[in-house]
């Protein structure tokens, strides 16, 4: 298959941040995150658990809006918190706002006591980010959302962690994907990294698109593109209605 659309890209990128993950519970927040965890679960994760959105864990591979073909288990809602607290869940969320050390903002914009935009709230993002790893989704990259400070901590990155040795000892930002690029906190001081820029994005787009400082180091390589199997899987299988289009911008 030729004609691979940056939408394509970032599920691939997406789907490999549950590289290795194993037999846990992988929650995708977004259309591009659950096509890659989808497609993860369908190719190289074939242990990874997914819900149908409710309370049974699904069999197989669907589409997106449709029913699972099967269900091969049942998950209560105080089940998701039994699994969350012991750290056999991955999590990939979509903050408003993003720094440098992973501090995440799905809550408010502006003064926290007047904000200028009400959000999500806090919601689960503290206890995910200091239970169970964590990874980010931001399908538009821009200084408004790559942020030199966010404007309510929602959750919680590297540097607030180390302040608290019960929050840390847990605590793992796996990986954060945008519509130009892989990143994570893999240097000496958890500050984000490019892992690669996706086909057609150069590294002064990713920077001049970035409010803060980023690591980068030399020989970038590339996002990888699908293979012909793995694009069938996304355009005939997982999202023959093109929503992942939708999403992406760039």
């Amino acid at each position: 298959m030729s004609d691979v659309t940056r939408a394509e890209i970032c599920a691939i990128a997406c789907a490999e941040a549950w590289l290795g993950d194993g037999e846990i519970l992988a929650s995708p927040t977004g259309v591009v995150p659950t096509i890659g965890v989808r497609l993860a679960r369908a190719t190289f994760a074939p242990d990874l658990l997914l819900s149908d959105g409710e309370a049974m864990l699904a069999r197989g591979t669907w589409a997106l809006g449709e029913a699972p073909p099967g269900i091969e288990g049942w998950i209560p809602f105080r089940a998701v918190f039994d699994l969350l607290y012991t750290g056999h869940r991955h999590v990939m969320m979509m903050p408003s706002q993003i720094d440098q050390y992973g501090n995440a903002n799905i809550s408010a914009i502006g003064d926290f006591a007047r904000p200028t935009r009400q959000l999500l709230g806090v919601r689960g993002a503290p206890g995910n980010t200091v239970s169970h790893p964590t990874s980010y989704w931001v399908p538009k990259h821009g200084p408004r959302s790559f942020v030199a400070a966010v404007d309510m901590v929602s959750g919680v990155g590297y540097d607030r962690a180390a302040t608290a040795p019960a929050a840390a000892k847990f605590h793992e930002l796996r990986r954060v994907v945008s519509n130009l690029g892989v990143f994570d906190f893999n240097t000496d001081d958890h500050r984000m990294r490019v892992v690669s820029v996706h086909p057609g994005v150069t590294v002064a787009e990713v920077l001049a698109a970035t409010a803060f400082d980023l690591v980068v180091p030399p020989d970038l390589p590339e996002t990888r593109t699908p293979t012909d199997a793995e694009l069938a899987l996304i355009r005939e299988v997982i999202d023959p209605r093109g929503a992942r289009q939708r999403e992406v911008a760039g």
